[in-house]
């Protein structure tokens, strides 16, 4: 009788699994056959064809390690840095020596431009690798550091590396750029003589030794060093591309040019050659070809990500030379700002500036003159430029200080709007709104100056007052449009619909197509919750304004409003796709979104096509380094955060914001220097002092943090703040009586959950656990929703060993929050220490709140495991462990879970990861039993 389907299914499954350890074998066969070939072609400097076969491997199988280390090898060689980084990763994860790959992963980062990721990255420490590799790794180290700016350390790497083998010539080599690009041409010619002395036959030495009269105004001693690097290397193309460069500097254009039809036949694709050659076409008239030649330098630059380049000055200065040649001016403006940040003074800022005026920019241009006068105070050219600027925007120090003069002479005004604007823009408001006051007083015609004090006192919420003057503009100017839109404006603000609604209409009745008044119509309509006459009245702009990037925008907020998030999304990146390169508003929106969406790597993408548009703002830094720490990437925050400091001159309230940025990302020294710049230019900013004594006490620098303290407490003696701060510095110094006095006062000034729960903790740590307790209880009858105070509540109570009271804490707590996830969490916690099988369950509803919380994650996985759900608790685990490597607790969760999985040796590895360095956690008994069990 025939078999049953059943019958044969079963079969069936059974021949597959007895099949699978041979397929797997053909498999493992297959890629060792694609890796062999492609080795021998890698070998052969058959690169592409090397990188083919070594995929084919992969899709055989692409666990196997030697394909990885190969394929990241070959990509490297390709110039696919990032690709190669990620096979190099790969391999790493797949159990590949640290060795293997460390100077190759150095230098595909450094190629990335991720120097300062790569001198931070564990994986690319010196401690633990062989001498020789720790010799490359470190010359690799002082390129990134040299990049950076910091020559110093860049030369302490060298000389590190020069300890383990001073008769290799590769070191002395690593010294001669460092020294020339600081002007230090005497230890540059000494190292390149050692290094010759080492290698006289090496090319390379030749060619840095000529390198040194080249840069130090010595050409013939250069050109022949050149020629006798070639003699022995006639394929050294730098020798050939530096002689080219003299030839050029001599008018002896036709040698140049064969010279870079030398540099070209051995490398076709260097844009170095590129511009060389239009530079020499344009000498000759050639202006077809010098174009040419200009679009090949830019044809062959754009597609490399800016991020791979940012170091590189050469190569920034050519792409956006070309694009500057072109007329190209937007595209030019990126490359040679990232190029004038590391040439500080040099004339490319003419440049810049140039470009800034005619966007128009003139804040940024005047910003750019400023500092280059300073430095080249006898150009008459930039001199002129910057008067230019002045006189037709009237911004910055400069124009305040000709607004001044100007008022010398004469008390106009003209000139005191002007010079209210100027100190508007350079942030001096209150100095600002004097100066607005007397124009306007002085002259009601003064529509600018009426204008920018309605702007002043809203954003002072002194409502009144912008309400007072909008009206007497819109009396003096009823039939201005702009008038009423900022009087609409302005009654929307003090929550006057109606009235805002009057106006908005009569500037539409001077105006139809005044965008701004039903842009505001709009705004009203969604204020007063008429979200379907919003949305119709937006659709409607948008037909006789199609891709306009503020309708768009709005209609985006509305949905928003609405919780339409997948038609609010729609929306937004429509305006970024319609948005033009000065428009940035849609992209600060968007990394906004992502970040409250949870969704970092998107939020990271977004902040790169802002940072596209503005790439020195210190704002869209801020958005970046936002990005960078919720996707995981301190390391890469901290040095946004960096040079969003150094951009953001003293405005105080923006370094503030800065520094908080900093602390979270863990660069005290950082937040401090922020802080201090900050209060250099406002010394008595009440939050720059008390965020300064908490970062000087973070760093142990007790003194400073009590100085910082008192400060704060004898400027505001009515706040609590003051009193918290010596709190937090008596308690370091282990002063418990003086911090519980701190706190009680500052509990006195502010009767507030906040300040009640640091005198709670502090009174518990002390053995006041009752006098905690009772106070907690006291205030909860009083306000028994206050979650701050019950959940304080119920951390005592955990640490006093009473779970069933702490339970009651937290189930009263979820009652009115059900979906508090640090309640839940936690509540999970002490069911798991009560052994309560309802745990997992609540553990799970805590994840569902934050599913990408690692701690929530840890406590879902081993209520899991207890619960004997290993499949379950292994996928949390793991994921916790990704999200949190740091967090000792989690590895020991995820090394039992391994255990007993069988999975011995990646146990010992998060066990071993775990305990590292003597590390103390609350498992830390329980895990050094388990290691010892699988020794």
């Amino acid at each position: 009788m025939p078999r049953s389907s059943a019958a044969l299914s079963r079969l069936l499954a059974t021949l597959l699994i007895a099949a699978s350890p041979a397929v797997l074998a053909q498999d493992a066969a297959k890629a060792s056959r694609f890796y062999e070939d492609a080795l021998q072609r890698y070998e052969k400097r058959d690169i592409a064809g090397a990188i083919v076969q070594l995929k084919n491997a992969l899709q055989a199988d692409k666990n196997q390690l030697p394909v990885h280390v190969l394929l990241g090898k070959a990509l490297l060689a390709d110039s696919q840095p990032s690709a190669a980084e990620f096979e190099f990763t790969e391999a790493l994860r797949l159990g590949v020596n640290r060795a293997e790959v460390v100077v190759s992963l150095a230098i595909a980062m450094n190629a990335q431009g991720k120097q300062p990721q790569m001198l931070e990255d564990p994986r690319l420490q010196i401690a633990g690798l062989p001498r020789g590799i720790q010799q490359q790794l470190l010359l690799e180290r002082a390129l990134a550091q040299s990049d950076l700016g910091d020559a110093k350390a860049a030369l302490a790497s060298v000389n590190q590396a020069r300890a383990i083998n001073a008769n290799d010539a590769a070191s002395w080599l690593a010294e001669v750029p460092l020294r020339v690009r600081n002007r230090q041409f005497a230890e540059a010619h000494a190292a390149a003589d050692q290094a010759l002395k080492l290698a006289p036959e090496d090319a390379e030495a030749l060619y840095q030794k000529a390198a040194i009269f080249h840069a130090s105004g010595e050409p013939a001693l250069a050109m022949a060093g050149y020629d006798q690097a070639l003699k022995l290397q006639p394929k050294h193309a730098e020798a050939h591309l530096a002689r080219a460069g003299l030839l050029l500097d001599r008018n002896k254009d036709a040698e140049a040019l064969a010279a870079v039809d030398a540099l070209q036949a051995l490398k076709p694709n260097d844009p170095r050659g590129a511009y060389l050659r239009a530079l020499i076409a344009e000498r000759t008239g050639d202006q077809a070809a010098a174009k040419a030649s200009l679009k090949k330098v830019t044809d062959l630059l754009d597609p490399v990500p800016i991020e791979y380049i940012r170091f590189r000055t050469q190569l920034l200065m050519l792409n956006g030379l070309a694009h500057f040649s072109l007329g190209e001016l937007e595209k030019a403006k990126p490359f040679l700002e990232l190029a004038a940040r590391q040439q500080p003074g040099s004339p490319l800022v003419k440049l810049l500036a140039q470009i800034a005026m005619g966007e128009p920019n003139l804040n940024r241009a005047i910003e750019l003159l400023d500092g280059y006068v300073k430095a080249q105070p006898g150009d008459g050219q930039a001199l002129l430029m910057l008067a230019t600027a002045h006189m037709r925007q009237g911004r910055h120090a400069r124009a305040t200080q000709l607004m001044q003069d100007a008022l010398k002479t004469k008390d106009s005004p003209e000139y005191r709007t002007a010079l209210g604007l100027s100190l508007l823009q350079s942030g001096q408001a209150p100095m600002a709104e004097g100066e607005l006051t007397k124009a306007y007083k002085a002259d009601p015609r003064q529509i600018y100056a009426g204008l920018a004090l309605v702007t002043v006192h809203l954003r002072d919420q002194q409502l009144t007052k912008a309400l007072t003057v909008a009206d007497s503009l819109a009396r003096a100017n009823p039939n201005n449009p702009t008038v009423l839109t900022v009087q609409a404006y302005a009654k929307a603000q003090a929550r006057d619909f109606a009235g805002s609604r009057v106006s908005y209409e009569k500037a539409l009745k001077l105006d139809p197509n005044h965008l701004e008044a039903k842009l505001g119509l709009a705004r009203i309509d969604a204020q007063t919750g008429n979200f379907d006459a919003a949305e119709q009245r937006l659709r409607a702009a948008l037909k006789t304004q199609e891709n306009n990037v503020n309708v768009l925008f709005e209609l985006a907020l509305i949905n928003e409003l609405r919780g339409r998030d997948a038609e609010a999304l729609k929306w937004l990146e429509s305006t970024a796709a319609v948005s033009g390169p000065r428009e940035t508003r849609v992209n600060f929106a968007l990394v906004a979104w992502h970040l409250r969406k949870g969704q970092p790597a998107r939020a990271v993408e977004a902040a790169k096509q802002l940072l596209a548009k503005l790439p020195e703002d210190v704002e869209a830094l801020q958005a970046y380094a936002a990005a960078q720490l919720a996707n995981g990437d301190p390391a890469g925050a901290r040095s946004t955060l960096t040079n969003a400091s150094r951009r953001a001159g003293f405005d105080t309230p923006r370094l503030v914001e800065i520094a908080r940025q900093q602390v979270v990302s863990q660069d005290l020294k950082g937040a401090a220097y922020s802080l201090e710049k900050a209060l250099n230019g406002s010394p008595n900013d009440l939050a720059a002092t008390a965020m300064l004594s908490s970062v000087e006490l973070a760093q142990g620098n007790l003194p400073l943090a009590e100085q910082h303290a008192r400060q704060v407490l004898a400027a505001s003696p009515k706040s609590a703040l003051g009193h918290n701060l010596l709190a937090e510095v008596a308690l370091r110094r282990g002063q418990p009586g003086p911090a519980l006095d701190a706190l009680r006062k500052a509990h006195d000034i502010d009767q507030s959950p906040q300040t009640l729960t640091r005198l709670m903790r502090a009174q518990a740590a002390q053995g006041g656990f009752k006098a905690a307790s009772d106070a907690a209880e006291a205030w909860l009858r009083k306000k028994p929703n206050d979650a701050t105070v019950r959940s304080a509540l119920a951390e005592l109570q955990i640490r006093a060993g009473d779970l069933a009271g702490a339970r009651r804490q937290y189930e009263t707590l979820l009652k009115s929050r059900p979906s508090d996830g640090s309640a839940l969490n936690n509540l999970a916690n002490v069911l798991l220490e009560q052994k309560d099988p309802g745990a997992m369950e609540v553990a799970e509803r805590a994840l569902k709140v934050d599913p990408r919380n690692a701690v929530y994650l840890d406590t879902a996985g081993w209520a899991n495991h207890l619960a004997g759900k290993a499949e379950r608790a292994l996928q949390l685990l793991r994921d916790a462990r990704l999200r949190s490597p740091e967090n000792a607790d989690i590895r020991y969760h995820l090394a039992v879970v391994l255990a007993q999985a069988g999975r011995k040796a990646e146990a010992r590895e998060e066990l071993n990861a775990a305990l590292r360095g003597g590390a103390t956690f609350a498992s830390a008994e329980d895990a050094k039993r388990l290691q010892l069990t699988l020794n």
